[in-house]
């Protein structure tokens, strides 16, 4: 299996030998505006909780809304965009492959963990309500959760058994996991534009040169990139771009001109009409709303 770009991996770490997974609460787009197109070489398990969002795995795009419980191997390319009415709340546990055991060499970790680390096997990452043992799952999934937030050593013994027996259910679910077919890859054909993307956000981009690190045509270029990514690549720059302003304006005291043009915009008013289409609010409405949300 071919790795996307390490420009594209998420470098926060997420599991260690000694802990080897992380659990977060993601509220979108109140802690952050979006989750950007990125990878990591753990699972990752998601339970929403409230609202509903957009999400991009693999090259899927799909609705998931309160309830729905989301899957994604290691290495897989993910995004998730908040409904602008609703928002997005979810849980998240990272957890590494070895917490499933991957280093033990019996037949059932062989069979069944390993071809879900090494791609061989494919997850559907939305697990649909309508899979037969979806109450199973869900009630799995939540304990599962409850676990991670004590973060300590003891409820690690029902965490690990219950991620166990949550991949088991799967197993026993037809139509979740599968044989991964050949198919086109559309996340790997633009993942040279989409790293480029990631670290030029800020200067002038266009889809001829993207298309060019591509070795695409211009009009496939886009069409693999809406599927790979859900948002055509100008949407997809707008968003890095609004992201990245809204981190310089909660995290620092620049002037709104001096984050509008390090973000990459040429003016000010066209900086402060994008921002408020994305977040509903002006940049100096959004810095006073987001530091006046912080705690004492």
């Amino acid at each position: 299996m071919i790795l996307p770009g390490n420009e594209t991996r998420e470098m926060r770490q997420h599991s260690t030998a000694y802990v080897p997974y992380s659990y977060y609460k993601c509220s979108l787009p109140y802690s952050f505006m979006s989750v950007p197109m990125h990878w990591h070489s753990e699972f990752e398990l998601n339970y929403i909780s409230c609202g509903m969002g957009e999400f991009t795995c693999g090259g899927e795009t799909f609705t998931a809304e309160k309830g729905d419980l989301i899957l994604l191997p290691p290495n897989m390319l993910h995004a998730a965009y908040p409904d602008p009415k609703s928002g997005l709340v979810y849980h998240a546990l990272v957890f590494s492959p070895i917490i499933l055991g991957a280093n033990v060499h019996d037949r059932c970790t062989i069979e069944y963990i390993r071809p879900l680390i090494n791609g061989a096997r494919k997850i559907t990452p939305l697990i649909p309500k309508s899979a037969k043992n979806y109450p199973l799952l869900e009630c799995s999934a939540k304990q599962i959760f409850s676990c991670a937030l004590k973060d300590c050593p003891c409820p690690e013994l029902l965490l690990k058994s219950e991620l166990m027996r949550f991949f088991w259910l799967l197993e026993t679910d037809d139509g979740i996991l599968r044989q991964k077919e050949e198919e086109t890859d559309y996340g790997e054909q633009i993942r040279p534009a989409l790293e480029y993307m990631m670290n030029h956000f800020h200067k002038k981009i266009s889809i001829a040169q993207l298309a060019g690190l591509s070795h695409l045509s211009q009009s496939y270029f886009m069409s693999c990139f809406k599927k790979a990514v859900g948002l055509s690549s100008i949407e997809y720059v707008s968003q890095l771009r609004v992201n990245a302003a809204c981190d310089a304006l909660f995290s620092t005291d620049k002037k709104i001109s001096e984050i509008a043009f390090a973000c990459g915009y040429e003016n000010l008013s066209n900086f402060n009409r994008q921002f408020k289409r994305s977040t509903g609010f002006s940049p100096s409405e959004y810095r006073s709303h987001q530091k006046a949300s912080l705690p004492g």
